[in-house]
């Protein structure tokens, strides 16, 4: 019996190594959002102090890993080998969880998580006992504190709400007091701004960060709590003289201090607090080993885990090595930069390509919120509204190092999250540091003017699809875990180690997905680019289409071969294929503005044909998607197949396109466009066998050997065709003119200009 529960143990500390891993990438968020987005530091500047936080942090911690946390589920009331099964069911369920919400990019809660996985567990156990020694349902409380489920919900949307609210009040009058134009009002106001910004944070890191230290006695915890408002003003009278007197003689930037800062100390909290999600039930399942081999000839059956209502005391050695795994995974994990993408993208000051799509809802928000705002504009004096455009205006600076946000709103979020984490942390209040700073970056990012006309309900769709997630977690937390602990617990070792090898599959699945979504975005945003590479914007996007061109020839082959070979699996991956190159041509139309603006103004003239190019790159490509989606809902609905003259066609037809598409790549890359008029010819060909492809057809029809489905499907091919060929020639054209009128180069040498 031992061996199984040394089996177990062996796979919870296996299992919270993979926690640590998945857990970090998705909280890294929480700390480092605000100081990449505004590009403090270099990155790897910005990772090592973010990782000083979380070692530190991690040793800081007290070790009180609390099983039954926020007294959710009752240990006393369950047998040495039912906690042990639901244990491996929260820790199995964690890591799946996790790791999909890292996959695609979204950031949740790991609280929330394993509070509802511990009670997803518990209560499939508890069902199974009451069930055995026939008690009614009305006897949950005996094993489950739900009451404690209801608390951390209503904790959720009270520290979503106040969070969101405080951070768009804090950074509007922050943006007030110092405009977009710090020149003046930095001098001025710096030094009260920064010294009120470091005493919150030195007092964030004493009551959330350290607290928890062997050096912080509980007489300490307590008199700091009882002298907060001294400590708080005598730290702010001494950090504002401290910083003004810097401001004024050196060429220190008090932004960035206080971003670092702030980046540390919530590194440091997120590691002395949150490391129990990840590594609190391992060692709770190591305490109840331990006490189960320390009562001797005890029957697993029959031990309950009364000892386990206490608090576990952690070695330090373990909080070092899960330390040290943490800061690794900051260093090493693509997954962390993912969710840390997704929140700096929604706050990003400038518009462009946003991730996701407008809603009703969203729609309805924008409009009601333009009209109360025209409503407000009417009240106010005209001087006051002039003196507010005044400080948000943003005209005539430059964004150099390209940071998503400026460094006033990286400190704004920094500091109203450590406020109101500290705050709630004092008031014994549950929350989660997730949902604290994304909803404070959020609105942050509202009031500073970065949801404009050009992203706001796109912006508003993704605040809501996050938000609606962290729902998700706690209702797929649960039922996973319930329905995990079922499983464990009636198919015993053979049903554990399915399970693991069921997460461990999904977990390499997911990864595999993660890199092919992140050697996607790579290609397609202009930002990935090395910084060896010379070459303009126009060059890098002339790149690109040659590089989505290049792949038409191909596609149509393809089309046209699973067609006639009817194979439906190999047309929907041709048409998701095909939908992924329109989304790359979008991203470069929306990025257009920013391509004619870095054009020389010798190379002006080549601006329109670019954006020729791009509508006819886009055209082209929705007469292959106009092909391949009807195809593949021809062989899915099991239509009539193509006859062999329709085939033997389309084969013809293919051959030419395919000649035509590589005729007019040769031109490009060589820059050379005296074959224009062959091309041409090539083209009147290519146009009169599909008007002779036509008239078969409508023989065909006159006939009646031709069914309906087959003749709609084969005529939409030869026009769609007819259009490719089109939109192929005019590309050329517009290419020729491109390269007349600019210096760029297809191979990234210096191209040469043509009259």
């Amino acid at each position: 019996m031992e061996t199984f529960y040394i089996i177990v143990i062996v796979i919870l500390f296996l299992l919270a190594i993979s926690d640590l891993i998945i857990g970090v990438s998705n909280d890294a968020v929480n700390f480092l959002n605000s100081a990449i987005g505004s590009k403090v530091a270099s990155f790897r500047t910005i990772m090592i102090i973010a990782g000083a936080g979380v070692l530190v942090g991690a040793t800081f911690s007290s070790g009180m890993m609390e099983v039954a946390r926020k007294g959710i589920i009752h240990p006393d009331q369950f047998y040495f080998s039912e906690i042990m099964l639901i244990f491996l069911a929260v820790m199995l369920t964690d890591i799946i969880l996790l790791d999909f919400y890292n996959t695609f990019g979204l950031p949740t809660s790991t609280t929330v998580s394993i509070v509802f996985e511990l009670l997803g567990a518990s209560v499939a156990l508890a069902t199974i006992k009451m069930h055995v020694l026939g008690q009614p349902l009305s006897e949950m409380s005996t094993y489950i504190n739900s009451a404690s489920a209801m608390i951390i919900i209503f904790g959720i949307l009270l520290s979503v709400v106040i969070a969101f609210v405080v951070g768009a009040i804090v950074q509007y009058l922050s943006r007030i007091l110092f405009s977009f134009n710090l020149k003046n009002t930095y001098k001025r106001y710096g030094g009260i701004f920064g010294g009120l910004a470091i005493a919150i944070i030195l007092y964030f890191i004493l009551i959330k960060g350290a607290r928890g230290a062997s050096f912080m006695t509980d007489a300490s915890v307590l008199w700091v709590k009882e002298n907060t408002l001294g400590i708080l003003a005598v730290s702010f009278v001494g950090w504002s003289l401290i910083l003004q007197f810097l401001i004024w003689f050196t060429r220190i930037n008090i932004f960035k201090v206080i971003v670092l800062a702030g980046t540390f100390s919530l590194a440091m909290a997120f590691a002395g607090n949150d490391l129990v999600n990840f590594i609190g039930v391992p060692l709770a399942g190591l305490e109840s080993f331990k006490t189960y081999l320390a009562t001797e000839g005890s029957n697993p059956d029959g031990l309950l885990m009364t000892a386990l209502q206490g608090k576990i005391h952690t070695p330090t050695v373990y909080l070092l090595a899960a330390g040290l795994i943490m800061v690794a995974t900051l260093f090493f994990s693509r997954k962390a930069r993912s969710v840390t993408r997704t929140t700096i993208d929604l706050s990003r000051q400038e518009a462009g390509y946003e991730r996701f799509e407008s809603t009703g809802f969203s729609r309805a928000l924008v409009r009601h919120s333009r009209v109360i705002n025209e409503f407000i504009k009417k009240i106010l004096p005209k001087r006051v509204l002039i003196s507010v455009e005044q400080r948000f205006d943003r005209s005539g600076l430059t964004n150099s190092n390209q940071a998503s946000f400026d460094l006033v709103r990286a400190s704004v979020n920094l500091v109203v999250a450590a406020v109101l984490i500290a705050f709630a942390t004092s008031l014994k209040l549950p929350l989660s540091t997730t949902y604290v700073t994304f909803m404070v970056a959020m609105g942050s990012s509202l009031s500073d003017r970065a949801w404009g006309r050009e992203s706001a309900v796109y912006r508003i769709t993704g605040v809501l699809v996050v938000i609606m997630g962290w729902f998700v977690t706690a209702l797929l937390a649960f039922t996973s875990a319930f329905i995990m602990g079922y499983l464990i617990y009636y198919g015993k070792l053979p049903a554990i180690l399915t399970l693991a090898a069921l997460a461990i599959f999904l977990v390499v699945r997911s990864q595999m997905i993660h890199r092919k979504r992140e050697e996607k975005l790579k290609r397609e945003n202009d930002t990935d680019q090395s910084p060896t590479d010379q070459r303009s914007r126009l060059e890098r996007s002339s790149s690109k289409i040659i590089d989505i061109l290049s792949q038409y020839d191909r596609i149509y082959i393809d089309i046209i071969t699973a067609l006639q070979g009817e194979k439906r699996k190999k047309l929907q991956r041709l048409s998701n294929e095909l939908s992924e190159l329109n989304h790359s041509i979008k991203q470069l139309k929306l990025k257009i503005p920013e391509t004619i603006r870095s054009l020389s103004d010798e190379e002006m003239d080549s601006g329109q044909a670019y954006i020729q190019i791009l509508d006819f790159l886009g055209e082209a490509n929705h007469c292959l998607l106009f092909i391949a989606r009807p195809a593949f809902d021809h062989v899915s609905n099991n239509h009539q197949e193509l006859n062999a003259d329709q085939q033997s066609d389309l084969s013809a037809i293919g051959e030419m396109v395919t000649t035509l598409i590589q005729e007019a790549l040769e031109m490009i890359n060589n820059q050379n466009f005296e074959k224009l008029s062959s091309f041409a010819t090539l083209q009147d060909s290519l146009l009169e066998q599909i008007s002779r492809a036509e008239k078969r057809h409508l023989k065909r029809i006159k006939k009646g050997s031709i069914k309906t489905r087959n003749s709609v499907l084969y005529i939409g091919i030869l026009r769609e065709t007819r259009g490719l060929t089109l939109f192929l020639h005019n590309l050329t054209k517009a290419y020729a003119n491109l390269l007349a009128h600019s210096s760029i180069s297809t191979d990234g040498s210096p191209g040469h200009q043509e009259n």
